[in-house]
Order: C-alpha cells, then sequence, then structure tokens
C-alpha cells in the first residue's frame, strides 16, 4: 500500500494534531467503549483516540504510516499502547478484542469497494464474541469536499517548530466519485510551502450496509453524528456501531 505523503512526510504529520482536534469523537468513542477490557484501533493515526483508552485496557494501534505511528508512540500513554505497522486491510494479529474502531474518516481513504471489504473482513476476523466495531465515513449528501475550497477553508496555525503556518484545501470531485484535495501549509515566516495530494471515496449508507452486511456483521445503530445522533439522509456523517452477525 502506498501512503499518502499527508501522514508519510515527518514535516506534513507535524501539522497533524494542530488541525484535528477529534474532541467530540474522542469522549464518543470512550464512552462506547465501556467495559471493554481491549481495543484494537484500526487507522489509529498519530494515536490521539489509541492513548485515551489506555487506562485498564490492552490496545492496540494499527497504521501504515511510520511517521505517525512515531508521534503515537511518543505521546502522552503512548508506552502503555502496542503500536503496528500494517495495512488494515490485510493485517491479521491472531487475536480478538472487544472493541475495534476506525475513525478519524480513515474509512474513507480505502477507494474501492474491494477495498472496503477487506477492511470489514479484517475487523470481523478480529471481533470477540459480543465485541463491538464502530467506524466513520463523511455522508456524501453533505458534500464535505465543497467547503474545501481556499476561499472557505484558510486557516491560521501555530505551529512549535515553523511559528504561524497558513493552511488551505483544494479539492475536485471526480467522475468516479472519488474526491481529490491538495493540502497546503505556507509558513509565513519563511514562505516555505509544503503540500500533498489525497484522494478519499464517499460510499453511501447503502453501500456501506451492504458490505457490513457482506462481511458477515450487522449495524446496531447508525449514527449521524459524534454526539450520538440518529443517522438521517441530511446527517454529516455515517457511523455504523455494530457486532458480529
Amino acid at each position: 500500500m502506498t501512503v499518502d505523503p499527508l501522514y508519510s512526510d515527518a514535516a506534513l504529520v507535524d501539522f497533524y494534531d494542530l488541525v484535528n482536534t477529534g474532541d467530540i469523537e474522542l469522549r464518543r468513542c470512550l464512552a462506547l467503549a465501556g467495559d471493554a477490557r481491549s481495543v484494537l484501533d484500526l487507522g489509529c493515526g498519530t494515536g490521539q483516540l489509541t492513548a485515551a483508552l489506555v487506562d485498564g485496557r490492552t490496545v492496540v494501534g494499527v497504521d501504515p504510516a511510520g511517521a505517525m505511528l512515531d508521534v503515537a508512540r511518543r505521546r502522552p500513554g503512548g508506552e502503555k499502547a502496542e503500536w503496528i505497522e500494517a495495512d488494515a486491510r490485510t493485517v491479521r494479529l491472531g487475536r480478538k478484542f472487544d472493541l475495534i474502531v476506525l475513525t478519524g474518516h480513515a474509512f474513507q481513504v480505502f477507494l474501492t469497494q474491494e477495498d472496503q471489504l477487506a477492511v470489514l473482513a479484517t475487523i470481523a476476523a478480529h471481533l470477540a464474541p459480543g465485541a463491538h466495531f464502530l467506524f466513520d465515513s463523511r455522508n456524501p449528501t453533505a458534500e464535505a469536499w465543497r467547503e474545501w475550497v481556499p476561499e472557505r477553508s484558510e486557516e491560521m496555525v501555530h505551529h512549535p517548530r515553523f511559528g504561524t503556518v497558513k493552511g488551505w484545501y483544494d479539492s475536485r470531485m471526480g467522475v468516479d466519485g472519488i474526491v481529490t484535495y491538495r493540502t497546503w501549509y505556507e509558513v509565513t515566516a519563511t514562505g516555505q510551502t509544503l503540500t500533498a495530494e489525497s484522494r478519499i471515496a464517499f460510499p453511501s449508507k447503502e453501500d456501506i450496509a451492504a458490505g457490513i452486511e457482506a462481511s458477515g456483521l450487522v449495524a446496531e445503530n447508525w449514527f449521524g453524528d459524534w454526539e450520538g445522533g440518529a443517522w438521517t439522509p441530511a446527517s454529516r456523517e455515517i457511523i455504523p456501531f455494530g457486532r458480529l452477525r
């Protein structure tokens, strides 16, 4: 698997936690984790959620990007988790978990139905009896990519090494339903520019539901946001919470 430079280039990875806090997502995952004693975090990235789950639990974070895992290992609590550099489509740990999460819209980096089914098969292969899974994907009807244009996405962030940095996105929807977007960071003091091009899919709720069923899984709840609201066609998120069928 070729890892997107946004996640594999250490200079770009430095920005990830500055622009992706995920506080509401983290709180909801902690609540849903409940009394789970073991958690598998697929596509764990820099390990924000993984490290938050370690108290009283065995937690494994899996990600294909070594640069992201380098950050994860250094964060508070990171020493209590197990970190594995691997592809969520093919990883097989020979272990079962009480909860499996795939958050941060990581499901969308899998561009084909074949790849999405492979990830769902990985989830099914690692679920313990009575265990649950949780993942998120942006609802295509909300057309989030329309906000990823320079005039709507520009923001200023303070980087610990670079100082003030201007960030923005530029996106386009392809005829294949895949959104291509470019991330830009411009360092104010030097004019240095860092950039990467990414591609993500926007599967519909119907397609996700069909994949879940085909993988021997069942969604017990469909959330439309990380506050726990029920999914509706107008929801910005598609968040299934389920188990083995």
